[in-house]
C-alpha cells in the first residue's frame, strides 16, 4: 500500500462526502451527520483550504482531514486557533496508519503557516500520540464553558497557547439541521442503521 497525500479539489467533493458518511456511519449515533458538516464547513469563511488533505491509495480516495478557524474569547482579547475535524478514513482502511499520516502532515503544515494551536474533540488514546493534551492545561474551554478529556489542544510552538485561556467558539457550520440532513441523505445510496445504544455507566 503506497499512500499519497494531496489537497482536496472540487471534483473530489462527492466522493469525499460519501467516504465521510461511510467512516462515521453508526459510530456515535444512528446514521451520522459528519458528511453534511463537511459540506457546510467547506462553504464557511473559517474553512482552511490549504489544510484540506486527502489520502490516496492508487486512484482511490481513502481518507480526508479538514480544519476550520476557531475564536478563543476571553476578557482581554479574541484569539484564533484551529479546530481539526472531521477526519475520516474508509472502514476497510482503518488501522493502517492513514489517519496518523494525515494528522502529522497537516500539523506540520499548520505550524509552518503560523497558527498558534489546534483544538479538537476525540479519543485521547489516539490524539495523545501527536502531543494533544486536555485543553484545560491551557485554560481553554468549550463554547459552553466545559472541560473533559475528549476536548484537547496542541501547542504549535513553545508557549504559543500561553495566555490564550478562554472559551473556544467553533464554526457555526458544525450545527446540523435535521431537516437539512434528511434532504442531504437523499443524495446517497440507501443505508440502514444498526446502531445500538450503549447502557449508561450512571444508570
Amino acid at each position: 500500500m503506497d499512500i499519497v497525500l494531496r489537497l482536496e479539489e472540487a471534483k473530489d467533493y462527492e466522493v469525499v462526502e460519501n467516504l465521510t458518511r461511510e467512516a462515521f456511519w453508526d459510530v456515535y449515533k444512528p446514521g451520522c451527520d459528519e458528511h453534511l458538516i463537511l459540506r457546510q464547513l467547506r462553504e464557511s469563511e473559517g474553512f482552511v483550504k490549504k489544510l484540506d488533505y486527502l489520502a490516496i491509495d492508487g486512484d482511490k480516495i481513502v481518507g480526508n482531514i479538514v480544519y476550520t478557524k476557531v475564536t478563543v474569547e476571553n476578557n482581554s482579547a479574541d484569539n484564533e486557533v484551529l479546530c481539526m475535524g472531521p477526519i475520516g478514513v474508509l472502514p476497510e482502511y482503518k488501522g493502517k496508519g492513514i489517519g496518523s499520516m494525515l494528522m502529522r502532515h497537516t500539523i506540520e503544515l499548520a505550524r509552518k503557516m503560523g497558527f498558534k494551536g489546534i483544538v479538537l474533540y476525540g479519543d485521547p488514546k489516539f490524539y495523545h500520540r501527536f502531543g494533544f493534551v486536555n485543553a484545560e492545561q491551557y485554560g481553554l474551554q468549550t463554547s459552553w464553558g466545559a472541560n473533559f478529556e475528549e476536548f484537547m489542544a496542541l501547542e504549535l510552538s513553545e508557549g504559543s497557547l500561553s495566555g490564550m485561556s478562554g472559551k473556544c467558539f467553533e464554526d457555526k457550520a458544525f450545527v446540523v439541521n435535521e431537516i437539512a440532513l434528511t434532504e442531504f441523505e437523499k443524495n446517497f445510496p440507501t443505508k440502514e442503521s444498526h446502531f445500538e445504544e450503549r447502557p449508561s455507566k450512571h444508570k
